[in-house]
């Protein structure tokens, strides 16, 4: 075991979701020395859920930590930064419990994201999977978020906001009052539902959650391709609407004219048609450019780890699945 890794000062960024937790450490030079996942981590309220919390952060934390050759049980570190989905509130003591930090950030998965999709310089994330939310930073330090309501309110040109559009027209179809399309049929036959009806109300069960739903976004994708008009309306809807939040950040925070770097994140940006307008759409503002992102969350944990203890590094040898 190298000793200038065992004595040295390491740094820890932790990625805590709701499907599945990543932990990434590094020296003081920016290089990458371990990854290793866990399991989800979002909720602690209950004996039950703190504990799922401390198995999933602690396993994650331990394997990457041994895969730096640092040791499994390390528990200290110069900075830690850790963003979690659903937002920090009732985590900090528990990750305080478990580790020692000269410096700790304790925050929310977008901020993190947003760190590792601009490699920790100022700009904007467009984030569209489940649902829908927009998060940026300029050089000042300053943020600002639109989007993130929430199914019932928001979360426009989300997957789940998508599919919901295409049960929509297959309805409007099936009852006579809307145009040919074929989500309906592409609908009925990837679920097995008898009609629209059927499905509008088996999407109100329990057997149906909102995840489940989302992942029936590629129908409407593959429909569009195929040239469905309906189909090709309710992408650029979704482009629409992403860029609509980007723009409300980019007036919060950046002048006019002044260069931004837009990422877009999620599944809906698989989908070509949507991303391409996307972009198109955003690039229309003079200095905006967008495009993927330089990193993945947990590498964006590394660099406010970095960021709060003063570091201005560049990331070394970050592994291929984070870029």
């Amino acid at each position: 075991m190298p000793y200038d890794r065992a004595v040295g000062r390491i740094y820890l960024g932790v990625d805590g979701g709701q499907s599945a937790t990543t932990a990434m450490v590094g020296d003081g030079e920016g290089n990458v020395l371990g990854r290793a996942k866990g399991g989800p981590c979002n909720h602690v309220s209950g004996e039950e859920a703190r504990e799922r919390f401390v198995t999933a952060i602690g396993g994650a934390v331990g394997e990457a930590c041994e895969r730096a050759g640092l040791g499994r049980d390390r528990r200290a570190f110069a900075g830690g930064c850790f963003g979690f989905s659903g937002g920090p509130a009732d985590k900090r003591a528990l990750v305080e419990e478990m580790f020692s930090f000269e410096r700790l950030t304790v925050t929310h998965d977008g901020w993190i994201a947003l760190a590792g999709a601009t490699a920790g310089e100022a700009g904007i994330i467009a984030i569209g999977g489940t649902g829908s939310i927009c998060f940026g930073r300029n050089a000042q330090g300053r943020t600002a978020r639109a989007g993130g309501w929430g199914y019932v309110f928001g979360d426009e040109g989300g997957a789940f906001d998508l599919v919901r559009g295409a049960l929509r027209a297959g309805l409007r179809m099936e009852e006579g009052w809307g145009p040919e399309t074929a989500l309906r049929g592409r609908l009925m036959e990837a679920t097995g539902a008898a009609s629209m009806n059927d499905l509008l109300h088996w999407w109100y069960t329990p057997d149906w959650p909102r995840s489940r739903v989302a992942k029936l976004a590629v129908l409407v994708d593959e429909a569009a391709t195929e040239g469905d008009a309906v189909a090709r309306e309710l992408l650029a809807g979704a482009a629409q609407s992403l860029a609509t939040i980007v723009g409300a950040v980019r007036g919060q925070l950046f002048a006019a004219g002044e260069k931004v770097r837009v990422a877009y994140v999620g599944g809906v940006f698989r989908s070509g048609p949507l991303r391409e307008r996307f972009r198109m759409l955003t690039e229309l503002s003079e200095g905006v450019t967008a495009g993927p992102p330089a990193y993945g969350p947990a590498a964006g944990a590394l660099l406010e780890a970095y960021r709060e203890a003063g570091l201005q590094v560049r990331l070394k040898n970050v592994p291929e699945i984070e870029k």
